[in-house]
């Protein structure tokens, strides 16, 4: 099996962190398949002491599925020219009108907006 695409750990050491076994058990899918949507730029991960980890904001605490437009926003992010790296720092800067960063505001009324910024920033 091929590495899987990784972002270098540039993400504050407070954001709540998921291995890729943890990760598989919220979905319900086997590792295997979580580094296939890693790979296929579905999730976005990051090497945290050598081992490849997941932002826990990136999965709705309700269901244990993926949060509602995470799909879309990184779609919107990748198709509009931001590198996987750069996808995962945007993700992670605060927008200083909605006082937090996009993948928190996934969680919030705010997250229509959101993919809004990242289709007006697209280049």
């Amino acid at each position: 099996m091929g590495s899987i695409p990784l972002s270098p750990d540039t993400l504050s050491a407070d954001v709540e962190m998921l291995s890729v076994d943890e990760v598989a058990d919220r979905l319900a899918v086997s590792t295997n398949r979580v580094r296939t949507l890693i790979r296929d730029h579905n999730l976005l991960a990051v090497s945290r002491g050598g081992h490849p980890v997941i932002p826990a904001l990136f999965f709705d605490d309700d269901d244990d599925g993926v949060v509602k437009h995470f799909y879309g926003l990184v779609g919107v992010l990748l198709d509009g020219g931001y590198t996987r790296d750069e996808a995962m720092t945007w993700l992670f800067t605060v927008q200083e009108d909605l006082d937090l960063h996009p993948a928190a505001a996934l969680h919030t009324d705010s997250a229509r907006e959101v993919i809004r910024r990242a289709q007006a920033q697209a280049f």
